[in-house]
């Protein structure tokens, strides 16, 4: 636990939480507007400072991102259940993230909530449209069966979009450019 009178780095109160299980990994969360970080019980003080302060840093900088790309998202998909899925696999969240790198998107069709890879900013608004499409289908069947392919089947730029998802990902994986 953080110590009486010890600094707060940031705009949160916050809670350091050593882990005798822990051997490298910190994460922090906000919790009732306490930022707790959880670190390896092996950390020195300096370790522990520094951890704290860019793990605080962190979580404020997620907490200052503009609004209205989140809720662009959500307008986006709405717009996209209404033309190809008769109005069916609306998520309850979808936002960007910058922790997927194997992916594109994700989606928890328990919460019904959609995550967006920061990595498809930037590219065509058909390619996003897919991506976004791929993951409601997953809110209405899991898996990648016959049902879930037919769900996408409306969208004209299906296998164009996957095509370039993998020549993109390909590039990443090899160090290429278009420049």
């Amino acid at each position: 636990m953080n110590t009486e009178g010890a600094p707060q780095p940031g705009p949160y109160p916050v809670e350091v939480r050593r882990s005798a299980r822990r051997r490298r990994t910190v994460s922090v969360d906000l919790r009732d507007g306490v930022a707790v970080v959880s670190i390896p019980a092996s950390f020195s003080a300096r370790q522990e400072k520094q951890w704290v302060e860019r793990m605080v840093a962190r979580l404020h900088a997620k907490s200052v991102r503009p609004a209205h790309s989140e809720s662009g998202l959500s307008e986006r998909a709405e717009a996209l259940s209404a033309q190809f899925l008769q109005g069916r696999g609306l998520p309850s969240s979808i936002r960007w993230v910058t922790n997927q790198n194997s992916r594109w998107g994700s989606a928890t069709p328990v919460s019904r909530s959609i995550r967006l890879s920061h990595k498809l900013q930037g590219m065509p608004d058909w390619v996003i449209d897919y991506v976004i499409l791929h993951e409601m289908a997953h809110l209405i069947e899991p898996s990648h069966n016959e049902a879930f392919w037919a769900l996408l089947k409306g969208y004209p730029q299906t296998e164009t979009a996957k095509a370039f998802l993998l020549g993109a990902a390909y590039a990443a994986d090899h160090g290429l450019s278009g420049r």
